[in-house]
């Protein structure tokens, strides 16, 4: 069930699509067929930007200093960050942006699941207080010595940089907790702007029935995974639904804190993602319990024309999973 803001910026969406002749499959696969493919990717990259451009003229316009940006496991948030510090910068505003991954306390004080494995999802993996007084400083205009988290050791390490916010600077984080109001209880709310990504599909199958958001979301990350991570599609479908649990109750809970959201989905992409991503569930072993998986999401594919990623602009939030963005992740 989406909440009243998702809902409507999955009309404000589907709205268009109407308007162009793409709210089904069916529709979608018509026009590639006819050889409009570069036109369907350009509006739809066009609408995208348009979305993160209102946003930035937004934090303009309240004169926000700190954007807190979350999202659930591949909703496209580096690359929005990304998208939405070069809107900024068009706004006259100069962003610059910390990471919360150099926040995790050490790995002896990092909380464990229930199957006693370390729980890096969890706001007790950060260290709260340290951030807290970090923000504090940068929005005060004082200078702070950035730490780092070295991921092989579990310890965080000197970066030897130093930060300080200047009168235009506006300070973008993004992380799996940044709109929950424990991470940031010490920064007035006048301070904070509050940004949502989702990756909210909006064509629909033939037949009227809807596509999961998540199983977007999903063949994003085995791309990713494999691409970036050395995980094969087995080994990406096995850590899922400890993501989604992950997700369930540190993620969608606090979406509705958004001041905006931003919908990360692309009409066309699952038209793009079919030729990254049908070799890899193809080679799921049929003996495994995620094979039933592969096999539901290969059925998903075939519903989809295929689209060259050559035709993909390189500042598309799409190549933040399949590779060749001009951004540096």
């Amino acid at each position: 069930m989406y909440s009243r803001k998702l809902h409507l910026l999955v009309c404000e969406q589907r709205r268009l699509q109407e308007i162009l002749g793409l709210s089904s499959t069916k529709e979608l696969n018509a026009a590639i067929l006819d050889g409009h493919s570069h036109e369907i990717i350009s509006v739809a990259e066009a609408f995208q930007e348009r979305q993160i451009a209102r946003v930035a003229d937004h934090i303009k316009r309240l004169g926000s200093r700190l954007v807190l940006l979350a999202g659930p496991s591949s909703s496209g948030k580096t690359t929005t960050a990304k998208r939405l510090s070069v809107q900024l910068a068009a706004t006259g505003l100069w962003p610059i942006a910390i990471s919360m991954d150099d926040y995790f306390v050490e790995r002896e004080r990092t909380p464990r699941d229930a199957n006693g494995e370390y729980d890096f999802e969890c706001l007790q993996a950060v260290d709260v207080p340290l951030f807290n007084e970090h923000l504090k400083a940068l929005l005060a205009g004082q200078s702070i010595q950035l730490p780092k988290y070295d991921f092989a050791t579990g310890k965080r390490i000197d970066s030897g940089r130093t930060l300080q916010m200047m009168p235009q600077h506006v300070l973008i984080v993004e992380g799996i907790h940044a709109l929950n109001p424990d991470l940031t209880p010490d920064i007035p709310d006048e301070e904070k702007f509050l940004l949502y990504v989702s990756a909210l599909t909006t064509i629909r199958l033939d037949g009227g029935k809807s596509i999961s958001s998540a199983d977007n979301r999903l063949l994003r990350r085995i791309i990713r995974d494999s691409k970036y991570r050395k995980y094969s599609a087995c080994e990406t479908l096995h850590r899922w639904p400890s993501v989604r649990a992950g997700e369930e109750r540190w993620i969608f809970p606090f979406q509705d804190n958004a001041d905006m959201m931003v919908n990360s989905a692309l009409v066309y992409e699952l038209s793009v993602l079919r030729t990254k991503v049908e070799p890899m569930l193809q080679a799921v072993p049929f003996d495994t319990p995620e094979r039933k998986d592969a096999d539901r999401l290969l059925s998903l594919l075939e519903c989809f024309e295929p689209i060259t990623d050559r035709q993909i602009p390189l500042t598309s939030l799409l190549r933040e999973f399949l590779g060749g963005s001009t951004f540096k992740y």
